[in-house]
């Protein structure tokens, strides 16, 4: 999943949502310097990507663009299952979609002192640019996906993505819908374990 989703999964807590969107910048046993539920976020990420990545639906959608993506295709799928989350944001939660998104950049900027720095370098785009919200629209993942394939080094292609997002449209929502609330079950168990 990409940032929209694991913040949402992370529930109410500022530091869980912080520590689960930074995560992927954090390697190996580098959190334990972090406060608890800052350690607890990462686990929480690490916890729902091995449960993406292993679950047949998620799979199902990856491999309708593997052929031309690559080892691209689940990075691509994340950003797409952010885009269904974020359009039928009014579903999950009582909150706006906006509020919530106006809600975590302002714990960004309450909680700066512990961010990576990687965070703190792209803090000042995701805000400016609303990334979350701009999930909603499909010109909003493209533009995310062209930012996303400008940062790679090498010819990834994945800016052309939305394609099969427009062609297979139906389809990827589907899988998203159904996939979704098993993640969301599997996130809450695992909240509460850690």
């Amino acid at each position: 999943m990409n940032f929209l989703a694991h913040i949402y999964l992370s529930g109410e807590n500022d530091l869980v949502q912080i520590g689960n969107f930074m995560a992927d910048g954090i390697r190996g046993k580098h959190f334990e310097t972090f406060p608890k539920d800052i350690q607890k976020g990462i686990f929480l990420h690490r916890s729902i990507d091995t449960y993406t990545d292993a679950h047949p639906i998620f799979r199902k959608s990856t491999k309708r663009l593997h052929e031309k993506y690559h080892h691209y295709s689940g990075v691509i799928v994340d950003v797409f299952y952010d885009h269904f989350l974020a359009k039928n944001f009014h579903n999950y939660s009582d909150e706006t979609l906006e509020y919530f998104a106006t809600r975590f950049y302002q714990s960004l900027q309450n909680n700066y002192e512990i961010l990576t720095d990687k965070t703190k370098g792209m803090m000042t785009y995701m805000i400016q640019q609303n990334w979350l919200v701009s999930y909603q629209t499909v010109e909003g993942i493209e533009r995310i996906l062209t930012q996303m394939d400008n940062r790679i080094k090498n010819n990834s292609n994945i800016r052309f993505s939305v394609h099969e997002l427009r062609q297979f449209y139906a389809e990827f929502e589907e899988e998203f819908t159904f996939f979704f609330e098993e993640l969301r079950n599997f996130s809450n168990q695992k909240l509460l374990s850690l």
